[in-house]
């Protein structure tokens, strides 16, 4: 299989000779809202248009509806007619934006070929998840592609042990950005895995490769590529099993 990440949570699979669309998030860069009152989000802007992430593209997966996951330039680029599978309660929004192929994933569901299994999540813990609402990531199974789970916009929690434990993935794809939300007090809570949390799941799946990303596309996050690979070296994680691709960047993967 390949994995092109685009930017942020958006990727395009090359899987099962299909290829998938993750969180479409297509916005000009410093067009929209800031998060952490540093900059206009998008950071950087996207590395391919969004006329050439489409094309092919015959599956959309939501892990949730935050606008940088799903923004209104996507929903107005992507055809409405494309299949998109998300997590229950969600559907009505999106059929809202025009979309008539939306499919809730209770538990499983199957696609030209691909088990796709939904997984649980914590958009942050606490008063915070309050906040976030729920997410969900998601488990690609085919026979002879290598079994794949998406973590989603969550924190290192049990769900995520569980879902590694079960479904032993060959790659982990781990939003790793360290995005940080306000809460009561001037405190701030971690919302999604960290650089420390990217590592510990290294380390509980120590055969599968993990490729982190979520890095560097919003200004809450507070940690940059160059952060994930000092806490990897510093913890010794193997080069080849750490992969933390640029945007843009094409990841080849395969079996363990």
């Amino acid at each position: 299989m390949q994995l092109q990440l685009i930017r942020n949570a958006t990727m395009i699979l090359s899987y099962a000779g299909q290829r998938v669309l993750t969180d479409p998030y297509f916005a000009a860069k410093f067009s929209g809202e800031s998060f952490a009152g540093k900059s206009p989000n998008p950071m950087v802007a996207l590395p391919i248009p969004p006329d050439q992430i489409m094309r092919g593209v015959g599956l959309v997966i939501l892990s949730h509806l935050h606008s940088d996951h799903f923004d209104d330039s996507a929903q107005k680029a992507l055809p409405k007619n494309l299949p998109v599978l998300c997590q229950p309660g969600d559907e009505d929004s999106i059929r809202e934006a025009g979309f008539t192929d939306v499919r809730p994933v209770d538990d499983a569901v199957d696609w030209n070929g691909i088990h796709i299994s939904r997984a649980g999540g914590h958009h942050g813990l606490g008063e915070v998840e309050i906040e976030m609402d729920g997410v969900s990531g998601f488990v690609l199974s085919a026979p002879g592609e290598p079994t794949l789970y998406w973590t989603g916009d969550t924190v290192l929690c049990d769900e995520v042990r569980a879902v590694i434990d079960r479904f032993k993935p060959d790659v982990i794809v781990t939003h790793s950005s360290g995005a940080v939300w306000p809460i009561d007090g001037g405190q701030k809570a971690l919302i999604v895995m960290d650089a420390a949390q990217t590592v510990e799941v290294c380390q509980l799946a120590p055969h599968s490769t993990v490729v982190a990303i979520h890095f560097e596309s919003l200004d809450h996050c507070t940690i940059s590529r160059a952060d994930m690979r000092a806490a990897a070296a510093e913890a010794r994680i193997p080069l080849e099993q750490l992969r933390i691709p640029a945007d843009g960047e094409v990841v080849e993967l395969s079996l363990n």
